[in-house]
Formats: structure tokens, sequence, C-alpha cells
């Protein structure tokens, strides 16, 4: 809505890291932790490792654990998030989803937001019966279509 404040791009980041293959459940008490003990890219980047891989026990794929501690301080060296999917998807951890997650959300940018859930949305959404896998050009137009020009991270109600 106009005068609204845009999210903070780093709990949209770190709470997209932690969905990625958990569940809302297990993730905001830790999101929460999280905020609470480094409420800043920059007090996260300045943690010690041991003390962010400990805080992420039990949300598993400690790969991603060590992907937020890179991006956060190459983040904090950089002084704050890109806000493009290009420039994203160039800090650790960070891929396509995440990336246009990121920028519609964070930034405002129109982009294509599409996971394994959008895919099958949208492919019922027009009646594709090819397999997802062989589909997911179509699949990725038919979403740019769909997808507003403005506030893509919140696709608004018309």
């Amino acid at each position: 809505m106009p005068g609204e404040t845009a999210p903070d791009p780093y709990r949209v980041w770190l709470s997209e890291v932690m969905l990625q293959q958990t569940t809302v459940a297990a993730v905001t008490p830790r999101f929460e932790r999280f905020i609470a003990r480094w409420p800043t890219v920059e007090a996260l980047a300045g943690a010690r490792d041991e003390h962010v891989l400990s805080e992420w026990a039990g949300l598993g794929y400690y790969a991603r654990a060590r992907n937020l501690i890179a991006c956060a301080r190459e983040v904090a060296a950089r002084g704050g998030f890109p806000d493009t999917e290009e420039q994203l998807r160039q800090l650790p951890g960070i891929g396509a989803y995440t990336a246009a997650a990121i920028a519609a959300i964070a930034f405002g940018r129109r982009a294509l937001v599409m996971d394994t859930n959008v895919e099958r949305v949208v492919a019922r959404l027009h009646a594709i019966e090819a397999p997802i896998a062989e589909s997911k050009p179509r699949l990725r137009e038919l979403l740019d279509m769909m997808t507003p020009v403005e506030r893509a991270g919140t696709l608004p109600r018309r």
C-alpha cells in the first residue's frame, strides 16, 4: 500500500533461506531467535560460525547455514543487499527462487517467483497435462503473463 514501509531485505532473505525444505512451524521460533540475537545482517556477519551453526541446529541442511554466514558477510561488506535478481543470485546460497522472492518482496521488483508449488498451481490453472519437468518453459511464460508489473511480491487483490 502507498506509504507502507517495504519489508526489511535481511528479514526476507533470512526467512526465505530458513524456509527452504523446512516447515513454517519449525522455522517461526528459530527465526524469532535469530532476529533477537542478530537483528541486522551486519550483526549476523560478525557472529562466530559456531554460534550461528549452534542456533541453526534442528533446521537441517547445514550447507544452508554455512551459506547464510558467507552471504551475510558478503552483504555486510557490500553495505547492503543488492536489489536485482541478477545481483542477488551472485551471493552465496541464493538461487533463482530466493533471488526472485527477495527482489519482489523486499525491493518491489517485478520477479517471477516460481517454485514447485507455483508450478503445480499454474499447470492446474491452465490444464497443462504434460509432466512439470517438460513444461517449465511454458509454465514460466504463463506465470510471466499472470505476474503484475507493480507489487509482484504481494500479488494484490483486484
